[in-house]
């Protein structure tokens, strides 16, 4: 019996009317559940030992107002506009697989009558507050019932999905935006929003009289008043504001901290100040051209990023990718993850005291031979969309091999010289030792992955658990530790180093010859020859560059361990070149929120230890 139906299974046993439908594609399973029996159903799924859905993956929701035939795809929730997507995954590897189990919950989401509520803005009415139209209308909400009880890690993808989709989750702690800020005047994920901009005027002149006050200001200048979360005690506490311009946030993340003398009360993370709009971009684009956009979110992991995506993709085609495709794609995800951790080791060893320009300048200097061979292959250093769906862009060059064995040849000792430089040294492990300290249980209560979980002894690791691109025929081994503290988190992402020399060394010594792009003509231009002799190879050849891939209807979620943690991606097709629903779940996000249990009862000087050892990247924060 597969994990799945053992699940299906228990629930039925204990809650009868729970499960509306069950959905099996590509191997995923998705269980369409009665939103009331949501709280219920994700405990079971939880706490039974047989199961132990324990990782709260993923959480996002659906606009299925435009989605064609949705009411004859799903009976079930064909009534609901608005469904919430709940992934969870299994750490168990039993019920004879080598794999562990993963199950989607879709919830229909009621609707609620809410008084006083409109998605006009605030000034619409002079004098209301934001968020309300200044009369007593009732309007439908969607209304679904919080995970937070379960999981305090529901807490941001919830806030998110209210933001972004409208959703209210009935027993949030404090559900508000997280990205857009507080006065917005909709929900942006929604469907019947466009993706926005203004118009531009093409034929203007200098008498125009749009010129009239040119170089005057005429916009008040006003600063929108920020106010601290209800949480904070401004009586009690000082309320200090960190960033979002701050040297040590590792970017634009503002912090509001409620301090006790120098000690952290609570930490609150204000998002959104990099927020670009990723999801409703990809929804607007074809499947292939949303590829660049990874690039950008995680810009110092472009690799990892591109082969989640590029997986995500192909599972919803159906589509196989060579054997020397999938491992030259192994050996740039391992060399990215190397080169991710240099840079974080580099950078918060200055965190910590900037006591080592030197440890900066040596993580450098190795990160600059793996940013070479990134070019080399790519012809960029950061951005590189180089794995892309359907295979690689082109082959590695002749250079490759000996430029990378250079690396497998060099770089163990370098580690070794990191080791002898920051293991045993008293300043390194008085600012990280005992600071920053997450159990494992307090890791899967907040969906955590990645070092972060893995230094709490949280044996989750999607290589190994998931295995993705032939990872399963490499041997290596799982990284963790048990101290869950900050310097835990840096033995761990050191020794993950030498580990991904050890896969790339085998990467290239089981190198197999043949095409680094599939010939499935679904994503495949018909060969050369073909064109002159072959009038549907033309046409073909016509329609894949124009519009692009078209998969079958149908919903995936694929993710990949990249050196953050889990990078997922839900993509939801309607049958057509551009996908009907885009979510991508980055591991930074979910990440950061652990900074406040991490924080309380610690100096602040601690805080910017535990920003740096969780490793976030604010473009795969914001996306």
């Amino acid at each position: 019996m597969t994990a799945a139906a053992r699940a299906i299974e228990k629930i039925r046993g204990q809650h009868p009317a729970a499960i509306l439908s069950v959905d099996v594609h590509r191997g995923d399973t998705t269980l369409t559940i009665r939103p009331e029996d949501l709280l219920p159903v994700a405990r079971l799924l939880r706490d039974d030992p047989d199961l132990a859905y324990r990782h709260l993956s993923n959480i996002t929701a659906v606009d299925w107002s435009k989605y064609p035939g949705h009411a004859q795809a799903c009976a079930a929730c064909s009534a609901a506009r608005f469904t919430t997507i709940v992934q969870l995954f299994s750490l168990k590897t039993t019920y004879g697989g080598s794999t562990a189990a993963r199950i989607t919950l879709k919830v229909p989401a009621a609707t609620s009558q809410v008084p006083g509520t409109s998605t006009l803005p605030s000034k619409a009415v002079p004098g209301t507050s934001p968020g309300t139209s200044g009369t007593s209308v009732a309007s439908a909400e969607p209304v679904v019932a919080s995970l937070t009880p379960l999981w305090p890690g529901a807490d941001w993808p919830e806030r998110e999905v209210y933001d972004l989709m409208g959703i209210r989750f009935e027993g949030h702690p404090d559900l508000r935006r997280i990205m857009m800020p507080h006065d917005w005047p909709n929900h942006p994920l929604r469907k019947d929003i466009p993706r926005g901009g203004e118009t531009v005027p093409f034929s203007m002149t200098w008498e125009d009289e749009e010129f009239e006050s040119f170089g005057q200001q005429i916009i008040e200048a006003r600063a929108v008043p920020q106010v601290p979360p209800k949480q904070a005690d401004g009586n009690r506490h000082m309320i200090l504001n960190m960033g979002p311009h701050h040297p040590a946030t590792h970017g634009v993340l503002r912090v509001v901290a409620e301090l006790d003398g120098e000690t952290v009360v609570a930490a609150y993370p204000d998002l959104g100040y990099l927020h670009s709009g990723f999801e409703k971009q990809g929804e607007t684009i074809r499947y292939k051209d949303f590829l660049p956009y990874t690039d950008r979110s995680d810009y110092v992991s472009s690799m990892c990023n591109n082969l989640g995506y590029s997986l995500a993709v192909e599972r919803l085609m159906g589509v196989e990718i060579p054997p020397r495709a999938q491992v030259l794609r192994v050996v740039m995800a391992e060399l990215q993850r190397i080169a991710s951790h240099l840079l974080w080791l580099g950078t918060s060893v200055m965190d910590a005291a900037g006591m080592s320009h030197a440890m900066l300048m040596y993580a450098f200097r190795e990160r600059e031979q793996l940013l070479d061979i990134f070019e080399l292959v790519s012809g960029a250093r950061l951005t590189t969309s180089y794995i892309r769906p359907g295979g690689i862009w082109r082959d590695v060059p002749p250079s490759f091999e000996e430029r990378v064995r250079d690396i497998l040849r060099t770089f163990p000792a370098h580690f070794d010289e990191y080791e002898r430089f920051m293991t045993e040294n008293p300043v390194w492990k008085a600012r990280t030792i005992g600071v920053g300290k997450l159990s494992a249980d307090q890791c899967l209560g907040l969906g955590l992955s990645g070092p972060l979980a893995r230094a709490s002894g949280v044996p989750l690791d999607y290589r190994k658990l998931r295995p993705y691109s032939g990872y399963e025929n490499f041997d290596f081994k799982m990284v963790t530790a048990t101290d869950g503290d900050s310097y835990a988190r840096y033995l761990v992402r050191i020794e993950e180093m030498r580990q991904s020399l050890r896969i790339v060394e085998q990467g290239l010594a089981n190198l197999p010859d043949g095409p680094v792009w599939t010939a499935d003509r679904k994503m495949a231009l018909p060969p050369r020859q073909e064109l002159d002799t072959s009038m549907e190879a033309v046409i073909h050849h016509f329609k894949l560059n124009t519009e692009g891939m078209v998969p079958p209807k149908g919903e995936i979620y694929e993710c990949v361990e990249s050196p953050r943690g889990e990078k997922g991606f839900y993509l939801v097709s309607d049958g057509t070149a551009i996908p009907y629903r885009l979510r991508y779940r980055t591991p930074s996000f979910h990440n950061l929120q652990a900074l406040n249990t991490m924080s309380q009862g610690r100096l602040i000087a601690d805080m910017i230890i535990n920003i740096g050892t969780i490793d976030i990247v604010l473009g795969d924060v914001d996306r």
